[in-house]
């Protein structure tokens, strides 16, 4: 795979990846089960907020690989 074609799907991964990450970070604070105490609130956010940053390092790596000569 040719280093543009990665970087058009890794930018449509990305979108759709980081999107869906937020719709299920939100139904999981949203959950009725979840406790609505705001430390319960923050420290999810704040775990969330992070955690995405994990798997991104090797996927942004994979979208940058230069192209093999």
């Amino acid at each position: 795979m040719s280093a543009r074609v990665r970087k058009f799907v890794g930018m449509y991964l990305l979108i759709f990846g980081l999107l869906a990450y937020v719709v299920l970070v939100v139904s999981l604070a949203t959950a009725p089960w979840m406790p609505k105490h705001w430390a319960v609130q923050v420290l999810l956010f704040a775990v969330a907020g992070v955690a995405w940053a994990i798997p991104m390092r090797p996927f942004m790596a994979w979208v940058n690989k230069p192209d093999p000569e």
